[in-house]
């Protein structure tokens, strides 16, 4: 099974990290320290896949993670391992009677924010009985958000642990005795060579006064590839994305002041390319797997180095390249920052050039029996399309989106308007 999920992953090879961590996993409970983006998620998941049993009809293993981001990474990455068997996500700004009636029939890997697994268990919405595997993922972070009392109330609920496993991309003084984690085999790569980013730090110079005229500059510069601008908080997110509008850069922005609705989807416009320019917070430092970002630009200096660190490590996952830079005015410095190339900006600016790529929405998805197939035989037969005008596909609760080639898209919603999927009209169109 180990095979062919990494065949369903378009992996070749594990690393020297995720080999460890299956290594380890055999012996007993496990603290696995790794850098972000270095690939911890398959350092638990692979394991699980050796413990989960097909015949067992209830929760089997239970992942707890700081953000829903993070929850739907995950759910993600094993349901592209096509392992058979079943997970599902719980986490806040998520309907409770959509997760209430999934659990009914229970998945064989449940993963979810603390919150929301706690807010489940008060009410008795699956039995804990027969989950084995507790993983923690991103411990580190979980205790930052204030989820420690959550996390105590679950892991007493949980009488038949067999097996713990906690990642985290910090260093931990001690591990809190309510994890129940005991003499763990520790797998630490914090300082490994070999999982080293290919990162190139650039700072580059600016006025206080004229930091935003900077980040214009550079953004003209980098042109239209996947980037991140950081900055501290919302407020300031929504202001630049507004000056940003006013000088005619297309982008999205992303913060925890926004609907969860909106959130997904301007994420889902960034994996998909319609968006190549995110705005936002720190809430984008974890959690996300588009390993295509080539650049992160800190409009705001990060508030300490283990912020930088988890910034600057959207990009350059894996065995991809990438380019972090600062913008600084004359008495802004970063203690930790040890090496940096400066930058120039060009005189002549020119805006990036547009993406190629659009978003479809349609009004239907897995809650109404419409999955992936459905969605490209649609586009592919009824919208007057070639396969190469097709991008990514998503399919959530209720709806879905289609990457569709800018120029082709008005011409797919006017061939699909009176289609139907399944025998069912449904709303077509255009996402904003």
């Amino acid at each position: 099974m180990l095979k062919k999920a990494l065949e369903n992953l378009q992996i070749a090879s594990l690393n020297e990290m995720q080999n460890a961590a299956l290594t380890a996993a055999k012996k007993g409970d496990v603290v696995l320290l790794s850098p972000t983006g270095s690939g911890k998620t398959l350092g638990f998941l692979l394991p699980l896949l050796e413990i989960l049993k097909p015949e067992t009809t209830n929760v089997q293993a239970l992942i707890l993670v700081p953000s829903r981001e993070l929850a739907l990474q995950i759910e993600q990455v094993f349901k592209t391992m096509a392992t058979g068997y079943k997970i599902n996500c719980c986490y806040g700004g998520h309907p409770v009677k959509i997760e209430r009636n999934n659990l009914s029939q229970p998945p064989a890997v449940l993963v979810g924010t603390p919150g929301r697994i706690a807010h489940h268990l008060r009410r008795h919405s699956f039995d804990t009985d027969g989950i084995q595997t507790l993983i923690l993922d991103e411990f580190d972070k979980s205790l930052e958000f204030g989820f420690q009392v959550d996390m105590e109330f679950i892991i007493k609920k949980l009488p038949s642990i067999k097996k713990r496993i906690l990642t985290s991309a910090t260093q931990m003084d001690e591990i809190p005795a309510f994890t129940g984690i005991n003499r763990p085999t520790q797998v630490n790569f914090l300082t490994n060579t070999t999982n080293i980013p290919d990162l190139v730090i650039k700072t580059v110079a600016s006025p206080a006064a004229d930091k935003l005229d900077t980040l214009f500059a550079l953004i003209c510069k980098i042109g239209n590839k996947a980037t991140l601008v950081f900055c501290n908080h919302r407020e300031a997110v929504e202001r630049v994305s507004g000056l940003l509008w006013d000088r005619g850069v297309v982008h999205d922005v992303f913060h925890g002041g926004m609907e969860q609705e909106d959130r997904e989807r301007a994420l889902l416009k960034f994996r998909n390319g319609s968006h190549r320019l995110l705005i936002t917070t720190d809430l984008a430092s974890r959690g996300l797997d588009i390993p295509e970002i080539e650049n992160i630009i800190h409009y705001q200096l990060p508030h300490n180095e283990e912020a930088f660190t988890h910034r600057n490590g959207r990009t350059a996952r894996m065995h991809a390249k990438g380019t972090a830079y600062l913008i600084l005015s004359p008495d802004e410095k970063l203690a930790y920052l040890k090496e940096s190339e400066p930058e120039t900006l060009p005189e002549k600016l020119i805006l990036p050039k547009p993406t190629e790529w659009a978003t479809l929405y349609v009004a239907a998805g897995k809650k109404d029996k419409i999955n992936k197939v459905d969605i490209v035989g649609l586009i592919l037969q009824k919208g007057g399309i070639l396969k190469d005008d097709l991008g990514l596909i998503e399919v959530l609760d209720y709806s879905s989106y289609a990457a569709i080639k800018i120029n082709r898209i008005e011409s797919v919603v006017e061939l699909l308007k009176n289609e139907k999927i399944k025998n069912r009209k449904v709303k077509i169109q255009i996402s904003i």
